[in-house]
């Protein structure tokens, strides 16, 4: 048989992808939405885009509660980590690993005050 075989597993794999590189275009072209579709879905897009943004705005006052929720532990901690060291110095407690873990649980809390505080209320 000299002629061409077409159930050649390579050949038939080419026709294949030819078809499909060849076809494919087309057959999208053919499902394209019309232009003032693509306008009204991008509108859309933009009022959704919108609506989030307004929805994740926090106001002042959740502001100040959530500052004043970290202010109270921060607080509490900067007097532990006083008692503890006043404790050392003044009666001679051995807990010196106590006042250096909350005086580092201090600090940590105070930067992240920090932080939050001139994110927010610092005017950029």
């Amino acid at each position: 048989m000299s002629g061409i075989n077409i159930f050649r597993p390579g050949l038939l794999l080419g026709l294949t992808l030819l078809l499909m590189i060849f076809a494919a275009p087309v057959a999208r072209a053919a499902d394209s939405p019309q232009k003032g579709d693509s306008v009204q879905m991008m509108e859309a897009f933009d009022r959704n885009t919108a609506r989030v943004e307004d929805a994740n705005v926090l106001s002042d006052h959740k502001k100040h509660v959530i500052m004043f929720l970290l202010g109270v532990p921060l607080l509490i901690l900067v007097l532990i980590t006083g008692a503890l060291g006043i404790a050392m110095v003044v009666y001679g407690k051995q807990v010196f690993m106590m006042h250096m873990i909350f005086a580092g649980l201090t600090v940590t809390l105070a930067l992240a005050h920090l932080v939050t505080g001139l994110v927010w209320f610092y005017p950029f």
